[in-house]
């Protein structure tokens, strides 16, 4: 059973129990976009999920969770048949964790699996804190997070003017930055 201490509340649950005919289980995922089974004590490369079938079929279904159960601790939910996957995230749940290509068919990939979103240099915003942002599904609330390993990558492409992300280089011109994204940082 994980104790799950949250502003003085106390929280708990095991991995697999049943409330009523629905099996649960319960995620985290980190700001490099790995996913861990939550109560796993090292969270690290080796023990975070790497199947991308299954990484694939978890994130496509993955929403906001709306069931009304564990929602302040575990925001998202990943259903599949009648068993439950709440997940809860450092940050966001969709982070970007590679881009592909660089014609004009260029994609993100979404926490190390198959499913990609399409890349726009205009919808990028990084925050005070240096975390890069790009839009992403609607479902998720149309922003995703770029890994640390991407957001270093692709930050020298990035124009800076009176402190904020004004210009994004790519393809040889600098593309004026939309406040769609920082809008949609600012809201949640």
């Amino acid at each position: 059973m994980r104790w799950f201490p949250i502003l003085c509340k106390e929280f708990s649950y095991t991995q697999g129990q049943y409330r009523g005919k629905v099996r649960e289980y319960f995620y985290y995922i980190d700001h490099n976009g790995m996913l861990f089974m939550d109560d796993s004590r090292m969270k690290n490369f080796t023990s975070c999920f790497k199947d991308v079938k299954f990484l694939n079929f978890f994130f496509n279904r993955l929403k906001v969770n709306n069931t009304g159960f564990y929602t302040e601790h575990f925001p998202y939910v990943s259903p599949c048949g009648i068993e439950q996957n709440f997940v809860r995230v450092d940050d966001l749940p969709i982070v970007y964790t590679k881009l592909n290509g660089e014609d004009c068919d260029t994609e993100l990939v979404i926490n190390g699996s198959g499913l990609t979103f399409p890349f726009d240099p205009a919808k990028v915003f990084m925050k005070d804190n240096g975390r890069i942002y790009h839009a992403g599904p609607e479902k998720l609330k149309g922003v995703g997070l770029l890994s640390s390993k991407l957001a270093i990558q692709l930050s020298p492409r990035i124009v800076m003017e009176d402190n904020k992300c004004k210009y994004f280089r790519w393809k040889g011109e600098q593309v004026l930055v939309s406040d769609e994204v920082e809008k949609l940082i600012e809201a949640r």
